[in-house]
C-alpha cells in the first residue's frame, strides 16, 4: 500500500512544472482569504538553529509580490504532498527522536510538527512552488500548545498544511490562533500574522 502512496505521488509530481502557473486558479470547493502580516518578529530558536545548519535556505530573498495562482495539477501536487507525509512520518517529540527540545531538522521517519512542515516544504519546492509561498508558520492550539503548520500562498488566499488533519483548509477554517510566519520576501525573516484571531497574542519565543 505504501508503494502504491509514493508512485502515485512521484507520477503527479513528475508532471510539467508549467502547470503551476499560468492558468486558471482552481480553489476546489475552498474559500481562503489572505493572512495579513504585520512587521518584522522574533525567528523561533529551532528555526535559528537550523538555519546555522542550512544556510543557504534561509538566505533566500525575493521582491513582494502577489502569491501566484495554482492549478488543478497544482492543487492535486499539494493534497498529495500533505497527505504522503502525514502517513509516512511517524509523529514523535523531539526528545524522543534527537534527544534535545526545539530540533528541527528534515525527518528520515519520525518527527514532530516542524519536521513535517519542513518536509512538506521541500517536496513542494522540488514540484516547482515558490519559496515566496511556502512559510513556515506558528500557531497555538485551542489548549494554548505551541505548534506549526506550512502556510501556502495562493491567489484565492492561504491554506494550511498539518499534520494533524490530512485535509488541505484555508487557514481561517481552522481552529488556531496564527501568531506569525516566514516572511515571504526573506526565507529568514518572520512577521507577525495580525489577523491570526480575534485578539493579539504574544508570539511564541
Amino acid at each position: 500500500m505504501m508503494t502504491i502512496r509514493i508512485t502515485r505521488l512521484a507520477a503527479i509530481m513528475a508532471l510539467p512544472l508549467l502547470l503551476l502557473a499560468n492558468a486558471p486558479a482552481y480553489a476546489g470547493a475552498f474559500s481562503a482569504t489572505s493572512m495579513v502580516t504585520g512587521s518584522i518578529t522574533s525567528q523561533p530558536i529551532g528555526h535559528y538553529e537550523f538555519c546555522l545548519r542550512y544556510k543557504a535556505e534561509c538566505q533566500v530573498r525575493s521582491k513582494p509580490a502577489p502569491a501566484r495562482q495554482v492549478t488543478d495539477h497544482g492543487w492535486d501536487v499539494i493534497r498529495a504532498v500533505n497527505l504522503d507525509v502525514n502517513k509516512t512520518i511517524i509523529p514523535m517529540t523531539d526528545m524522543e527522536v534527537y534527544g534535545r527540545e526545539e530540533w528541527w531538522e528534515y525527518p528520515v521517519d519520525a518527527g514532530d510538527c516542524e519536521d513535517f512542515v519542513l518536509l512538506k516544504r521541500r517536496k513542494l519546492l522540488q514540484a516547482g512552488f515558490s519559496e515566496s509561498d511556502l512559510l513556515i508558520t506558528v500557531v497555538r492550539k485551542p489548549d494554548g500548545e505551541g505548534h506549526a503548520v506550512l502556510t501556502v500562498r495562493t491567489s484565492v488566499g492561504d491554506y494550511v498544511l498539518d499534520n494533524l488533519v490530512d485535509d488541505v483548509k484555508p487557514w481561517n477554517e481552522t481552529p488556531y490562533t496564527y501568531l506569525k510566519r516566514q516572511a515571504s520576501f526573506d526565507t529568514g525573516r518572520w512577521v507577525t500574522i495580525e489577523s491570526g484571531k480575534d485578539v493579539p497574542v504574544a508570539a511564541l519565543k
